[in-house]
C-alpha cells in the first residue's frame, strides 16, 4: 500500500476518490482502535509532532495532531509504530547503557527508536548513555552522531559512542590517556647483559644495541609482560627480579602519554634463538 502525506491543503474530490479508497480499511481499523473521528473529506492542518506512549505494555509511536474537517485528531505514524525504547541497563552513575547485541538491525527503525529512548531518558533525568555499536552495524554509527552522540573510543570489533544529558560539561571519564612499555634488562651472573637490535627501526637508530622492549598485552601485568617481550625476541627464559627505573613521557603514539617500565630479570636459560620477523641480532 501506498501511504500519501497532506500538507496544509484542501484535498480535492478526485483526490479523495483515489486515496480514500486505500486508506478506508486502514483508518476503520485505527478509529476502532483509539476512538476517533474522521470524516471523507480530507480538510487537513498538521500541527507539532508529539510523543506518546501506546498500550499496556509500553509501547510507543510518534504521533503527528491533525485538524480534520474542524475536528482535532491524533493519528501515529504508520511506520513507527509499536517501537519500544532501545534495550538497556542503569548504570551506577545515574545513566544507560545500551545493550549492543539488542539493536534494531534496520538504521529507520534505529533513528526512529534511539530518538524516542533520548527523549525518555531525558524525562527521566539520566545522565550519561553509552552506546556501544558493533563493526557489523557501523551503518547506524552516523544516525547516532545526528543525535548528538560523540566518539568516545574504538576497537576492532566496535566503536563507543556517548552522550551527555545534563547540561554543563560532561561528566564521562574520558577514553584511556595512556600506553604501557616494558623494557627487560637481563643481567646474568657474569654481569653479562643481554641486548638485540631490531629489524624495523629509523635509520638514525640502524644497528643499535638495546635491551628487548615492547608494549604489554591487554589485562597483562608489567612484570609479565617483561618476560614474554624477552622470550619472544630472544628465547631466553626469565624471571622477574624488580622494577629498576620508569620513564612518563606525553604526546607519544596517536598523541597518547607513554609509561616505561624498565625491569630486572634473572635468565633462566642461555640459548639464543632471535625471532627473525623483529630482531636481526642478539648476544650478551
Amino acid at each position: 500500500m501506498e501511504l500519501k502525506s497532506f500538507s496544509s491543503c484542501s484535498v480535492s474530490t478526485s483526490e479523495v476518490a483515489h486515496v480514500g479508497r486505500s486508506y478506508s480499511t486502514l483508518i476503520s481499523s485505527f478509529r476502532h482502535k483509539v476512538g476517533v473521528r474522521f470524516s471523507t473529506h480530507f480538510q487537513c492542518r498538521r500541527d507539532k509532532a508529539v510523543i506518546s506512549s501506546v498500550g499496556q505494555d509500553n509501547f510507543a509511536a510518534e504521533t503527528s495532531s491533525h485538524r480534520i474537517n474542524g475536528t482535532n485528531g491524533s493519528i501515529s505514524r504508520f511506520y513507527s509504530t509499536n517501537l519500544k525504547l532501545l534495550d538497556a541497563f542503569d548504570d551506577e552513575y545515574g545513566g544507560v547503557v545500551v545493550h549492543p547485541d539488542r539493536l534494531p538491525s534496520n538504521p529507520y527503525t534505529f533513528a526512529s527508536v534511539l530518538r524516542l529512548s533520548l527523549s525518555q531518558w531525558k524525562k527521566m533525568g539520566k545522565k550519561g548513555i553509552w552506546l556501544k555499536l558493533p563493526l557489523d552495524q557501523s551503518d547506524l554509527v552516523p544516525i547516532a552522531v545526528k543525535e548528538g552522540f560523540q566518539y568516545h573510543h574504538a576497537e576492532p570489533g566496535y566503536v563507543m559512542l556517548t552522550y551527555w544529558i545534563p547540561e554543563g560539561p560532561s561528566m564521562l571519564p574520558a577514553n584511556a590517556s595512556h600506553q604501557v612499555g616494558v623494557g627487560g634488562f637481563v643481567i646474568n651472573d657474569n654481569n653479562e647483559v643481554l641486548v638485540v637490535q631490531e629489524r624495523h627501526c629509523s635509520p638514525t637508530t640502524l644497528g643499535l644495541w638495546k635491551i628487548p622492549t615492547g608494549f604489554i598485552l591487554e589485562a597483562e601485568e608489567i612484570y609479565t609482560g617483561a618476560v614474554r617481550e624477552v622470550k619472544e625476541e630472544t628465547g631466553i627464559d626469565t624471571e622477574f627480579v624488580e622494577v629498576i627505573a620508569f620513564r612518563h613521557a606525553h604526546n607519544v603514539a596517536f598523541e597518547k602519554s607513554d609509561l616505561f617500565f624498565i625491569c630486572m630479570l634473572r635468565p633462566l636459560s642461555s640459548k639464543i634463538i632471535v625471532d627473525d620477523l623483529e630482531i636481526a641480532a642478539a648476544k650478551v
